[in-house]
C-alpha cells in the first residue's frame, strides 16, 4: 500500500455525507451547542428543528440566533418524527432523556456515556431495551487529522505503531462549563477521554492502565491534571502527560500527539485546546516510510467545527442505511467508560512502595 512516494493529499479527511439528512433535534442549549453543534450543522446542510433545554430563556434566546424551534417540553422535543435526537446534555441527564425517546430512535449522545460506568451500564441497558440506534459524540475521530492519520496508519505509512505520545500543558477554561465546578469527575472523564478514546480506535484496547490524575492548590475543579500509561505489552508504549493549569503565557504550552512506529512517524498539534473555544489551526505532518524528513498534510478543517460534520454524518448515514458501521455506538463507547473508570480505580490506587533503606 505504500508503493510510490508518499502524498499527504491522497489521505483521507472528511466522512461522506448523507444523500438525505434527517431533522435534527438537540437536547441543551449549553456552549459547546452554539460552538459547535449547530456551527458544524449549518456548514453541512443538515437540517435542525429545533432544541429544548430546561432554561427555557437560555434556549430560546439560542434558537432565536439560529431561526430554529425551542421546544417547551422534552416530551415536544421527544415527538419530532423520523429525527437524529443530538444529546448535549450533562452526563447524568443522559439516561432521563433516553427514556423519553420512542423505540427504534436514532440517537447521538454526548460524551462521557454517563458520568461513571455504573450509568453508563444503565444507557447502554436502555438502548438495548428500547432498541435505540445510540452512538457517543466522540467527534475527534472524526476531526481532519485525526481521519487523515487513521488513513496513513492504514496504509502503512508509519509501520507498526510502538510509541504513542499525547502532551498537554495549557491553561483550560473550565468556567465555561458551570456543572463541572462541582462534578466529582472531570479531567479523565470529560477531557481525556477523547483521547483514551482515540487511542482505542487507533491501538486497540490495552490490557489496562496506570494513572493518576489530581487537582490544583489554585482552585476546586475537582482534577485538571492527569499522567497516565496505557499497557499494550512490551512492544507498544503509550503515555499521556495532562496539565490544564499551565497559565503561565502561550510561549511555553504545548497540546500534540507524537505517534511513531517502526517505519515512519507522525505529529499532530491539537489548536483548538491552545486558544478555546476560538483555537489556533490543528497541524498534521508526517514522517512516511521511505521519506527523509517531515512531510506536511494540508488540513481540509479543523476539529471544531469539522468533526461534528463527520460525527452527525455517519449516524445519518447509518440511519438511513447508507453507512453499514456506527461508529462509537454504545456498546462500543462502553468500552471507552470501562477504560476512564479503570483510570480512576488506578489513581485512587496506592502506588508501589519504595522498599525502606535497611
Amino acid at each position: 500500500m505504500t508503493d510510490g512516494a508518499f502524498d499527504p493529499a491522497s489521505l483521507s479527511q472528511a466522512w461522506a455525507r448523507p444523500s438525505n439528512p434527517r431533522p435534527i433535534v438537540i437536547f441543551g442549549a449549553g456552549s459547546i451547542v452554539g460552538d459547535a453543534h449547530l456551527p458544524a450543522y449549518r456548514k453541512a446542510g443538515f437540517p435542525v428543528a429545533g432544541l429544548f433545554d430546561p432554561d427555557h430563556a437560555k434556549a430560546q434566546k439560542l434558537a432565536d440566533s439560529w431561526g430554529i424551534a425551542a421546544y417547551r417540553s422534552a416530551e415536544e422535543a421527544a415527538s419530532v418524527n423520523d429525527a437524529i435526537f443530538d444529546l448535549a446534555t450533562p452526563p447524568a441527564r443522559h439516561a432521563d432523556v433516553l427514556g423519553k425517546l420512542a423505540d427504534d430512535a436514532v440517537a447521538l449522545i454526548q460524551k462521557p456515556m454517563g458520568s461513571d460506568l455504573t450509568e453508563a451500564t444503565e444507557i447502554l441497558r436502555t438502548c438495548r431495551r428500547k432498541n435505540l440506534r445510540a452512538a457517543v459524540n466522540f467527534q475527534l475521530r472524526f476531526a481532519p487529522m485525526m481521519l487523515a492519520l487513521k488513513d496513513a496508519i492504514a496504509k502503512g505509512w508509519l509501520g507498526e505503531i510502538v510509541d504513542f505520545d499525547a502532551w498537554l500543558a495549557l491553561a483550560t477554561p473550565w468556567q465555561l462549563w458551570e456543572f463541572l465546578r462541582t462534578a466529582p469527575r472531570v479531567e479523565i472523564a470529560m477531557h481525556s477521554i477523547h483521547y483514551l478514546d482515540l487511542i482505542r480506535q487507533l491501538l486497540g484496547d490495552p490490557r489496562g492502565i496506570h494513572a493518576k490524575t489530581l487537582g490544583h492548590p489554585n482552585h476546586k475543579v475537582a482534577q485538571t491534571r492527569t499522567s497516565a500509561i496505557l499497557d499494550y505489552g512490551d512492544t507498544l508504549r503509550c503515555a499521556l502527560s495532562i496539565n490544564h493549569d499551565h497559565k503561565f503565557g502561550r510561549r511555553r504550552q504545548a497540546c500534540e500527539f507524537r505517534i511513531c512506529g517502526t517505519e515512519g512517524a507522525a505529529y499532530l498539534k491539537l489548536g483548538l485546546n491552545l486558544d478555546y473555544p476560538r483555537g489556533e489551526p490543528d497541524i498534521l505532518e508526517i514522517h512516511p516510510k521511505g521519506g527523509s524528513d517531515w512531510v506536511t498534510v494540508p488540513l481540509q478543517g479543523e476539529w471544531f467545527p469539522d468533526a461534528f460534520v463527520g460525527r452527525m454524518a455517519n449516524v445519518q448515514r447509518f440511519a438511513s442505511g447508507e453507512d453499514t458501521e456506527l461508529v462509537s455506538s454504545v456498546e462500543d463507547a462502553w468500552n471507552t467508560m470501562a477504560l476512564v473508570e479503570a483510570g480512576y480505580q488506578s489513581s485512587a490506587a496506592p502506588a508501589t512502595p519504595i522498599a525502606a533503606r535497611p
